[in-house]
């Protein structure tokens, strides 16, 4: 007999974190174990990350050599060691809803990391981490961006950094940006252009910077206004934005979370009730205003709405590709290309979108990897998991170094960055977006 509802696609709950159930302990710890019972007994996952080993280690160094054997302490092991990467749940597990079991590993991990943080036992790093706006407004200066690059560098301040707050000392550092994307876009006059839209875009956009481009990548950000301009397209900015919240998901702080989406929503909204389609460079922004607000906002209106014009650069660009209205003729062959598509970008279901661009690119050969890169937000920051970060990314390390690429590149600039460290290479990454902007042979904006 068949099983009721196995021809329905995977779906996830909401994440019921304003019930008081939410918050109960021994309801979690119940929960935990039934499902960590499911992931012992089949392990299709033991390569994704260090969660499903660390969890399967525990149990065959055990007693019983059962799940029964864990302690509270074990679960919250278990659970420290993710990074809501969500790759289990979209790529592995065959138990997730509609199957009975309804197996949903990263938001159990969520609602153990939310009851750890309500208890007060997020760290003073954990915190400083994940205000990226605040250290943003900080530092990106010009007179103060220079000297904390430097000082960044130093490593008798990276040990001193280490010891204060448990920042690796080995973990290389973006470097903040002396000239934000946001002065950069107050002085930016748009390009006349006629808005042509197409079946699933509109044909105007409004970009969401993200704070990682406005603070540290602003190059980015005029890469991708670049490309749209030279495809006709009219373009225009999120007013006053700020962090999408994903590093306060990550650290367990739903009412950060709710805190972002609320401040969000009255920006976003208006643009999308004129017509604009919203544009998020970094993927992990995108996943946040495109599923990861649904899942915690209890049906807002606002939130559903939004969430059906956010776009993926390369979602977008490809989108206007197949409706005949993207600008093909590319002028300056790349050459190989080792292209690396990160995690949050796998998991918000879009396809292989930048790497089917980047093959348009005449003379131009693409090798795609899909593995982890280790880095995964503030995670492989910490002295605690620096290491394991880059054992993580061992395997995509190695596959970039044997495609011996002319540019190697990845849609997370995080992910980049990591890729660098694990491969010890002087050669920077590029990012998707600059080398389609190389190959339509448009000079970077200054």
């Amino acid at each position: 007999m068949a099983q009721e509802g196995v021809d329905k696609a995977p779906y996830r709950h909401p994440v019921n974190w304003q019930e008081e159930t939410f918050w109960e302990e021994d309801a979690l710890h119940e929960e935990m174990q039934r499902v960590f019972d499911i992931c012992h007994t089949c392990r299709r996952c033991l390569s994704l990350c260090s969660a499903f080993p660390t969890l399967f280690d525990l149990v065959d160094e055990s007693e019983t050599l059962e799940v029964d054997s864990l302690t509270r302490e074990d679960h919250f092991r278990v659970a420290d060691r993710c990074y809501l990467c969500d790759m289990c749940f979209m790529a592995k597990c065959p138990y997730v809803p509609p199957h009975e079991w309804e197996v949903d590993f990263p938001h159990l991990m969520l609602r153990a990391k939310a009851i750890q943080y309500r208890k007060g036992e997020a760290s003073t790093r954990d915190e400083l981490l994940t205000k990226t706006d605040t250290l943003g407004r900080t530092v990106a200066h010009p007179g103060t961006a220079p000297l904390v690059n430097w000082a960044n560098r130093q490593r008798p301040v990276r040990v001193g950094l280490e010891k204060a707050l448990g920042v690796h000392r080995e973990r290389e550092l973006p470097d903040y940006a002396s000239y934000t994307f946001g002065r950069w876009k107050e002085k930016y006059t748009p390009v006349e252009a006629e808005t042509t839209p197409g079946e699933e875009t509109r044909g105007k956009v409004a970009v969401f910077g993200t704070c990682y481009i406005n603070y540290q990548m602003p190059h980015l950000g005029k890469d991708l206004v670049a490309i749209l301009e030279h495809n006709g397209i009219p373009v225009r900015f999120v007013e006053d934005e700020q962090c999408c919240g994903m590093p306060r998901l990550e650290l367990g702080d739903l009412e950060g979370v709710a805190a972002a989406k609320d401040a969000l929503m009255p920006k976003l909204e208006p643009l999308v009730d004129e017509g604009w389609d919203i544009l998020a460079p970094v993927p992990s922004c995108s996943l946040m205003l495109r599923e990861e607000f649904g899942h915690l906002s209890q049906g807002d209106p606002r939130v559903e709405k939004v969430a059906e014009r956010v776009f993926d650069p390369f979602e977008y660009l490809m989108a206007r590709y197949r409706e005949g209205l993207l600008n093909t003729e590319f002028r300056q062959p790349l050459g190989k290309v080792a292209y690396h598509r990160p995690c949050h970008q796998h998991v918000q279901n879009i396809g292989a979108q930048t790497q089917r661009l980047l093959e348009l690119i005449p003379e131009t050969e693409v090798s795609a990897f899909e593995r982890c890169s280790g880095h995964d937000g503030t995670w492989g920051v910490k002295v605690e998991w620096f290491e394991k970060s880059l054992e993580i990314g061992k395997p995509l390390f190695r596959r970039v170094e044997q495609a011996e690429a002319d540019f190697y590149a990845s849609d997370c600039p995080i992910a980049g960055n990591q890729i660098k460290q694990g491969l010890e290479t002087d050669q920077t990454p590029s990012h998707p977006l600059t080398l389609v902007r190389m190959a339509y042979g448009l000079e970077a904006k200054a």
